[in-house]
Parts: C-alpha cells; sequence; structure tokens
C-alpha cells in the first residue's frame, strides 16, 4: 500500500459501503443492543458480589481480606488482558472478539456457581472477569465503526446506562432470584444467558471489512498512546473517580452500610438500588452534557473536572458524617461510575477511530486495575482493625476512604494543572516510526503540539 492508499484509507468516512446500516434501525438491533446486553453482563457481574457476600461467607470461611481479594480477582483478571484485547479489537474486529470472550466468562459463571472452596471461587471469578473484559471497549469500538463519529458522546451514554442496568438487576430483582433459587442457580442462570448473548453476537453482528488495514498498527500504536501527554493528564483523575466508584459500589457499600450505618439487609438493598439507578441515570446524563455542551464550546475535559471535585465532596461528606441523606451520598457516588462516557468522549478527540480500540484499552487498563487494587486495599486496611460479630468498627472504613480521598485531591490538582505544567516542561521527543499513523492525527506534529498548548491555555 503506498503512501497515498494509506493516508485514503484512514481517511475513510465513517459511513462507507460496508457500514450502510449506519444511523438505521438494523444498527441499533444488530450492533447496539447486542454489545449493550454484553455490557449489561459485565456490569451484574462486577457488582453482585455486594448482594451475596452474606450468602458467600455463610458457605464457606471468608474474612474481610479474602472476601476483598475474590471480589477484586475479577479486575485484576479485567486489567491483565486490556491492551492484547485493545489490539485484537483493531485487528479482527469487535465481533468475533467479544463473541469469544463471553463463551470464557460463560465457563467462568458455571464454574463460580458450582464452586465448593474459595480457590475454585476465584479462578471462576477470575475467568469471568477475562470472558468480560473486552465488554466496555469492543462496544466503544462497534460504536465509533458504526454510528457517527459526532453522536458518539450521545450513543456512548446510551450504551453505559443500559450496561449499567446490569448493576440495577444485581440489587432487588436479583435478590429475588437469590431467594427462589441460590446464588448458585443464579450463576447457573447467568452463565446461560452469557453464552447465548455471545451466541448472538458472533452471528448477527456485522463484519468489520476495514478491520485488515489496521492490522499493520499492532502493539506499536499503544506506544505513541502511552507517550502522548494529554493521555497522562487524563488518566490519574479518570482512574481515582472511576475505579474508587467501582470498588465502593462493587462490595464495600453494602459492608460500610451495614458496620458504620448499621442498617439492616432489606435497607441495604434499597440502597443498593438507588445507587445502581444513579449510575444508569449518570451515564446518560453524561452522555447528553458533552454532547450539548460541546457544541456550546465547552470542553469535556471541564466536565470531567467538575465531576472529580463533586465526587471528592461526597467522599469527605461520606467520612465527615454531614447531615445529609446516605442516599443521596451513595446515589453520587455511584453515578460517577459512569465518567467512562467522559474519558473515552475525550480519547475519541485524541486519537483517531482507527486504533479506538486499544485508546479505550490504554486508559481501562488504569480504570480495571484501579478497582483492584483499591477493592483489594480498602479490604486490608478493614482487616487491620479487629471485628466484632463480623461488624468492623466505623473508624476502619472512613480510614479507608480517607486515604483515597488524599490520592483523589492529588490527581484532581494534577488534571487541572498537568497541561499549564507541561507547556513549561519540554518532554524529548519521540523518533519517527514507520508504524506511525498519519501524522496530522498526531501530538509529535507542529501543528497538533501548537494545538495541545493553545487548548492547555484556554482550560
Amino acid at each position: 500500500m503506498t503512501v497515498a492508499q494509506e493516508q485514503l484509507a484512514f481517511d475513510e468516512p465513517e459511513c462507507s459501503p460496508e457500514s450502510a446500516v449506519i444511523g438505521s434501525r438494523r444498527a441499533i438491533l444488530l450492533v447496539f443492543l447486542p454489545f449493550a446486553a454484553g455490557y449489561y453482563l459485565s456490569y451484574l457481574y462486577r457488582t453482585i458480589n455486594a448482594l451475596i457476600a452474606a450468602q458467600l461467607t455463610a458457605s464457606m470461611p471468608l474474612g474481610a481480606s479474602d472476601l476483598g481479594l475474590l471480589t477484586a480477582v475479577y479486575f485484576l483478571a479485567f486489567a491483565a488482558v486490556q491492551l492484547p484485547i485493545g489490539v485484537a479489537l483493531d485487528r479482527y474486529g469487535p465481533r468475533r472478539v467479544q463473541g469469544a470472550l463471553l463463551l470464557a466468562a460463560a465457563v467462568g459463571a458455571a464454574l463460580f456457581g458450582s464452586a465448593h472452596g474459595v480457590g475454585a471461587l476465584i479462578v471462576g471469578r477470575a475467568l469471568i472477569g477475562f470472558g468480560v473484559a473486552g465488554a466496555l471497549i469492543a462496544g466503544l469500538k462497534a460504536l465509533a465503526l458504526w454510528f457517527p463519529k459526532e453522536r458518539l458522546p450521545f450513543f456512548n451514554g446510551c450504551f453505559v446506562m443500559l450496561g449499567a442496568l446490569g448493576a440495577v438487576t444485581a440489587t432487588a430483582p436479583a435478590e429475588e432470584l437469590v431467594d427462589a433459587i441460590g446464588w448458585r442457580g443464579l450463576f447457573a442462570l447467568l452463565a446461560v444467558a452469557t453464552c447465548g448473548c455471545a451466541a448472538v453476537i458472533l452471528v448477527l453482528s456485522p463484519k468489520d471489512a476495514r478491520s485488515s488495514l489496521r492490522a499493520q498498527h499492532g502493539f506499536a500504536s499503544l506506544r505513541l498512546i502511552y507517550g502522548d501527554r494529554r493521555f497522562w493528564r487524563l488518566a490519574p483523575l479518570s482512574t481515582f473517580c472511576i475505579s474508587t466508584a467501582w470498588s465502593l459500589q462493587g462490595l464495600w457499600a453494602a459492608t460500610w452500610l451495614a458496620d458504620v450505618e448499621r442498617l439492616e439487609h432489606p435497607a441495604i438493598v434499597r440502597h443498593l438500588l438507588v445507587m445502581a439507578l444513579a449510575l444508569c441515570a449518570g451515564a446518560f446524563l453524561f452522555g447528553i452534557a458533552a454532547d450539548r455542551l460541546r457544541r456550546l464550546g465547552v470542553r469535556t475535559e471541564v466536565v470531567l473536572a467538575a465531576v472529580g471535585l463533586a465526587f471528592t465532596a461526597a467522599l469527605l461528606t461520606l467520612v465527615l458524617r454531614l447531615p445529609v441523606s446516605s442516599y443521596v451520598v451513595w446515589a453520587a457516588l455511584a453515578s460517577v461510575g459512569a465518567a467512562t462516557v467522559l474519558s473515552y468522549a475525550i480519547l475519541i478527540e485524541y486519537f483517531p477511530s482507527e486504533i479506538a480500540g486499544q485508546a479505550n484499552a490504554a486508559l481501562n487498563l488504569f480504570h480495571i486495575g484501579g478497582a483492584f487494587v483499591l477493592q483489594y486495599a480498602i479490604g486490608l486496611v478493614v482487616n487491620a482493625w479487629s471485628s466484632t460479630n463480623a461488624h468492623y468498627p466505623p473508624a476502619a472504613y472512613e480510614t479507608a476512604v480517607g486515604i483515597i480521598i488524599c490520592f483523589q485531591i492529588t490527581a484532581l490538582a494534577w488534571f487541572v494543572g498537568a497541561e499549564r505544567l507541561i507547556f513549561y516542561i519540554r518532554l524529548p521527543r519521540s523518533k519517527p516510526s514507520p508504524t506511525r499513523l498519519p501524522k496530522k492525527n498526531w501530538l509529535s506534529t507542529k501543528e497538533a503540539r501548537t494545538d495541545f498548548i493553545d487548548a492547555g491555555l484556554l482550560f
């Protein structure tokens, strides 16, 4: 392929012949809904342990650190394969990658549901994490391929909102199922549903005919993504906001409500339901806000900074026990888990859609890895206190969240001031690479660097 041909390949409009379904009902039915169903299952798996924690500890001896590790290993396996999945998505397309991964998740769910020891539970949970590791980035990649780029913040918001319904299901609806068929029966049902979703994606979703044009970039593009200064400005704040929200909603919110606020199980389930609904609403509202404000000239980075500030305030309200309804505080915290809508809307401005899978995976690695570290670390901090009748003292949880607040404030300060700092610190330029994408897309060009500096001065 000549340079001119390569340029044309990457400048190809989103509405190519093979993507003629864009904007039609067929695009919604064959692309949006199947991938949203996969993300729905991912969210359900992520948060279900908060609901069944009591049943798990009753089935086998599990301490706070054991429960934290068992739940967090999902994120560890999830994070370990993010970068390879990102490369695979850009090379083979989201249809084949997501379909194959969901089959692995179905196997993990079946193993988890039939486990009778901690080791088997961990292996099953890890397989689930591996199998749903591509649910978000595969869906975002599919949307980037088959829907208009200028409407992606809106469609991304709707996608995350529908996926977050999995967190809603992991509250009162799942409670009814657990009461009826037990947590083992629930996981057997999830295994069947996950297998069915994989089949729909593999059989019905359209094939991306342009994936072969992107295969030549592979892992080389990751070096360019991680070498982009704007990425390192975004990653810390995005990570601490989203990873903390996921860690709390996925496990520690339930134990905080039980040990600190001394709520009974029905009240805890109601709180989890409100949090899940807030997560769905947050995804939808963040998508609309980013879409509308960008039309008014307000950068999405500004919206993310405001969300980070509000999240810090909610954490302080929680720790200081200010006179605010716990439903309001926990709903605010949970809604920030949907800030991925803002983060990935920012990334689509930094990198071309041809490597959207790798760019999203590069950031999602921090989100998921951060959730694993935080979820397990909270367990270690809490476990440093002695429990009384399986309840830990409020000081244990307040100390753990207080540490997170310190990191959150640091990340927010870096995000606000990083662009001006980078303007004064000249980092070494990377040498040209034969695998580099067209120059106009990258910060290494004179024009792009000028745009970056101008943007920094405006923020």
